[in-house]
């Protein structure tokens, strides 16, 4: 059996980030942060190929973070990752802070594209798969992560079709599926289900996976690469605040900032042995 204690170690220290940040800025996105750390933690630190010394460099392996309010995991994979001080954090959100809300190419280090809007997201990295195959950079792949909440968005489908009609099979999207949005479950705001045949009928390749299970995460992402002349789609069940009790599986932890002490009682739970 495979040994993942680093990744896992890397994964809480993100966590602790996500905390540390929130509650820095008393404000951000916690719950679906928290959500997505594992397939962060198993693209940035070790699926994907950049260089974070050259963090522009033309061949790299790209990711777009669709659902670009959840900053605070993305920053924290940046910052464990190498492209900029950990110590830079507890400026999130803060005025003139290279750390905003929202990811913004050109601003924070490592960023490949800039996001926020809901649903644009696969748009974008149809784009970038595409500009890699007209620069003959076959090798280059184009991750994207989107919400279950973010597929109620109509232009998430019209890029799936796009993707699909290029056949576009260096486009790698994870969703990340914890089943809450700000407002509720996602199956009652406007249920997306099934989003595995959905993607299906649009001719990707799909798979479910466990979202917190690194193992899963590489074999999904392997056959996927497998899959030629389609893209692919990685939908990963995973737990809305995982890792925090009191915040796991509850929609209020969307877009809110935990007290001080809620925070202590956070990281006590998330201490790196």
């Amino acid at each position: 059996m495979e040994d993942y204690s680093k990744l896992k170690a890397i994964a809480a220290r993100l966590r602790r980030h996500i905390i540390n940040m929130v509650v820095a800025a008393n404000s951000g996105h916690p719950g679906g942060s928290l959500s997505a750390v594992e397939i962060l933690t198993a693209l940035y630190f070790q699926l994907m190929n950049i260089d974070v010394a050259e963090p522009s460099w033309p061949e790299r392996d790209v990711f777009v973070m669709s659902k670009g309010h959840a900053t605070p995991v993305y920053y924290a994979a940046l910052a464990e990752r190498g492209f900029f001080s950990p110590n830079e954090l507890p400026s999130f959100r803060a005025v003139n802070s290279r750390l905003q809300g929202h990811p913004a190419r050109g601003k924070t280090p490592g960023v490949d594209m800039t996001t926020g809007s809901l649903g644009q997201g696969l748009s974008a990295a149809n784009g970038l798969a595409l500009g890699a195959r007209l620069d003959g950079q076959h090798q280059r792949w184009v991750y994207v992560l989107l919400g279950d909440g973010e597929l109620q968005e109509g232009q998430v489908w019209e890029a799936a079709m796009t993707a699909a009609h290029y056949a576009l099979d260096n486009v790698i999207a994870f969703v990340d599926w914890n089943g809450l949005q700000i407002d509720g479950q996602v199956n009652q705001v406007m249920n997306v289900a099934s989003i595995k045949d959905k993607f299906a009928a649009f001719n990707w390749h799909v798979q479910e996976i466990a979202g917190h299970d690194f193992g899963e995460i590489f074999a999904a992402v392997e056959k996927a690469k497998e899959a030629k002349g389609r893209p692919s789609a990685i939908i990963a069940r995973t737990i809305k605040g995982k890792g925090v009790a009191f915040m796991e599986n509850q929609a209020g932890w969307h877009g809110k900032a935990p007290s001080p002490e809620q925070a202590q009682q956070a990281l006590k739970e998330l201490e790196v042995e």
